[in-house]
């Protein structure tokens, strides 16, 4: 991946493994806004605009080392894709997301994220996320900081109902009575068997929400989010079946390590040539 700091931040040399739009609206992040042709994106307490620059791409912002990380800048794409292209069903995902990569995300942020998405759609779930920050972030402005374990544990029930919580509500608040931000670091020294095991057990969290917190959160290539867009493309390229279990287990079996970075090219492709934003 070719780019350089910049005064300004990081300059993205090339397109060919980079592009905002596939990166941040494939289901994986919900702290962006589209502002014009720009991107802005506000994880945890940070900033950054990204803009066309030249041949590429320019991620403006004072916190280059951090979005570095962020957008997994040290990884080659290109060898992924080449890998998946074996598959004749990934030829179309990965022409059409091209430009997709698998953030590095704060664990903490995701978890709520997720629980946040079960049943949901993008625009409710960035309401709510974005009512959060509003209500307990730090900062002035929009764009305020994601709430740190200790604020949340001083809410109740009615404030995330009033945030637009809804039934999780009571979910967030069992949540965050129960977990550390130790718990969850200790989790890292899981394999996915017993990390999905310890997530499901958390309040809030069912099997396609511990494997997204698995894929955006842990980095763990061997799962499989299924939600209504994969069962379609299982159903459409492999067999009939409604058991998201068994749909998982197959696909895991086919794509390995690699199964989690097939989701988002499949997910973003089959969900981009729908009329619907649900996630």
């Amino acid at each position: 991946m070719l780019y350089e700091i910049t005064e300004e931040g990081i300059y993205i040399k090339d397109r060919s493994q980079f592009n905002p739009e596939h990166i941040l609206e494939c289901g994986q992040v919900f702290c962006f806004e589209k502002v014009g042709d720009s991107f802005i994106v506000y994880p945890q307490d940070k900033y950054a605009e990204i803009m066309s620059y030249k041949d590429g791409y320019l991620i403006k912002t004072t916190s280059p080392q951090y979005f570095i990380d962020y957008f997994d800048l040290k990884r080659d794409y290109n060898k992924i894709k080449e890998n998946l292209l074996k598959f004749e069903i990934m030829k179309k995902p990965i022409e059409f997301g091209y430009g997709i990569r698998i953030l590095n995300q704060d664990l903490f942020e995701v978890l709520v994220s997720f629980i946040i998405s079960a049943n949901n759609n993008i625009k409710r779930i960035k309401m709510i996320l974005n009512n959060f920050r509003l209500r307990l972030g730090k900062g002035e402005g929009k764009f305020k900081s994601f709430p740190s374990l200790e604020d949340f544990s001083a809410c109740d029930e009615q404030f995330f109902k009033s945030c637009g919580a809804g039934y999780r509500a009571s979910y967030l608040v069992k949540l965050f009575k129960t977990i550390s931000v130790e718990d969850l670091e200790h989790f890292r020294n899981l394999d996915t068997p017993a990390l999905q095991k310890q997530l499901i057990a958390l309040s809030g969290v069912g099997p396609k929400v511990a494997d997204c917190v698995m894929l955006f959160g842990y980095k763990k290539g061997d799962v499989f989010p299924v939600d209504t867009w994969i069962n379609k493309v299982y159903n459409q390229y492999f067999s009939v079946c409604s058991n998201r279990a068994k749909i998982r287990a197959d696909l895991i079996e086919k794509f390995g390590q690699l199964s989690g970075y097939a989701q988002q090219y499949l997910f973003y492709y089959q969900r981009s040539n729908n009329d619907s934003d649900k996630n």
